[in-house]
């Protein structure tokens, strides 16, 4: 019954009493972190020797959109072993956000799919992973790219909605704590905290013009580099400016900081993806031209930025599968609730015989969106698959991995909306009057 019974199964008697829907959701983020260490895994130089292996990886690709047959893909076998993972991972999960359309509560016999069956589960993932495999080459691989591009961009702003909810939480409690007990203490936790964000960032742009910019050339990154500068200035300034304090008690240089050293983060992961040797040398030499070292080991994913992306893709994940905000603006945007619905019901059985129980707290009405949660891993899916191939693609010829400017304009374009995005949260109160902010 544990393996296809329901979520509660799964924790009885061994983890203190928690939520049916929590539980679900750590599960589902569970099999996202399986697929992704899989991932990983066959992008190591060894494993990916090993890819050729595999019935049918490296054939059948056939004469599809002019590309001809016969394609030596043994130049990318851990680009495209990574490219099927999240090719599987997405469709799992677009499979449930389809099948959890306007489930409403527990009592749904279709929540029954959302809570339980996980044995099934895992069968079905492992189904689809093996049917990927066999997708043939051709235009798979360029088409998909562009999924990926798109998914990970809306992940990106996902991202940036819940490090912005994250900044104002933190802010808010500390300043509450602040009020309530040693305000010395706490005011100083806090100037340290907004100092060693900001001096991150400061260093970090200096090492971005060094590395990334040359004296003559180089226009783009000195322009991208530039512009997010000032753009950081600028809502640095705007966050304590005193209308913006009378109408956001709260707001202040904390969340200032914080958003601005995500974005020179998302600066670097851009600049990382400048398809020029000269102005970015972090580039993979053997991509930058078609007969570039096609003995050495193939692997794209350990640079810098690519470890922190994964850093951060692994906390945000866990974030949205964990709470719901503070703040009921992102709680309706993020289609859960501040405690779940009919958390009472079934909160007396929490423990039974003295025994910690897994309870179902969605019997009145589900405490977030089944269909939205999946939406979001399916992106997330999205984002680490792009992420783990540095955002290179195969060129016309199938057999050089290249890092396109597509890359760099969707990394850029993310930065700007997520500044925009934290400007919005201070001015709106300012523009909206009649609406309530607080």
């Amino acid at each position: 019954s544990c393996l296809c019974g329901s979520a509660p199964c799964l924790l009885c008697g061994c983890c203190p009493s928690a939520k049916n829907s929590t539980i679900s959701r750590l599960l589902f983020t569970f099999f996202l972190f399986l697929g992704t260490l899989v991932s990983i895994i066959m992008i190591i130089p060894g494993v990916e020797k090993e890819l050729h292996k595999l019935p049918g990886f490296c054939e059948g690709s056939g004469s599809v959109l002019g590309v001809q047959p016969h394609v030596d893909c043994s130049s990318f076998l851990g680009h495209k072993a990574v490219y099927r993972m999240g090719f599987a991972m997405a469709a799992f999960f677009c499979l449930f956000a389809v099948l959890m359309v306007c489930v409403r509560s527990s009592r749904d016999p279709r929540a029954a799919l959302q809570n339980g069956f996980w044995f099934f589960k895992f069968l079905v993932l492992v189904g689809i992973t093996v049917g990927a495999f066999y997708i043939p080459d051709g235009a798979f691989t360029s088409v998909w790219f562009y999924f990926g591009v798109v998914g990970s961009f809306l992940f990106i702003l996902i991202q940036l909605v819940l490090l912005i909810d994250f900044a104002h939480s933190w802010s808010q409690r500390w300043l509450r704590n602040a009020g309530e007990s040693n305000a010395r203490g706490w005011y100083a936790a806090l100037c340290t905290v907004t100092f060693i964000f900001y001096a991150a960032s400061i260093a970090a742009i200096a090492l971005l013009y060094v590395f990334y910019t040359k004296p003559e050339g180089c226009t783009e990154g000195k322009a991208f580099i530039s512009i997010n500068l000032i753009l950081c200035l600028i809502v640095s300034i705007v966050s304590i400016l005193p209308k913006i304090q009378e109408a956001q008690p709260h707001s202040g240089l904390l969340q200032a900081s914080l958003i601005t050293l995500y974005t020179i983060y998302v600066t670097w992961s851009a600049l990382a993806n400048v398809p020029a040797q000269r102005c970015n040398p972090t580039l993979l030499l053997r991509n930058s031209t078609g007969s570039a070292m096609a003995s050495e080991p193939l692997t794209t994913w350990w640079d810098a930025p690519s470890i922190v992306g994964l850093v951060i893709f692994i906390l945000c994940t866990l974030f949205i599968s964990l709470r719901s905000s503070d703040h009921p603006q992102v709680n309706k945007l993020m289609l859960t609730e501040e405690s779940g619905a009919g958390a009472g019901a079934g909160a007396g059985a929490e423990e039974e015989g003295g025994v910690h129980r897994a309870y179902d707290n969605e019997q009145d009405g589900v405490s977030y969106s089944y269909t939205f949660f999946h939406l979001c891993l399916l992106l997330a899916a999205l984002y680490i698959m792009m992420t783990l191939t540095n955002w290179y693609r195969p060129d016309e010829s199938l057999q050089v991995l290249r890092s396109p400017w597509t890359a760099v304009w969707v990394k850029i374009s993310s930065s700007w909306a997520g500044l925009l995005l934290y400007l919005w949260t201070l001015v709106a109160p300012l523009v909206l009057p009649d609406r309530d902010f607080s």
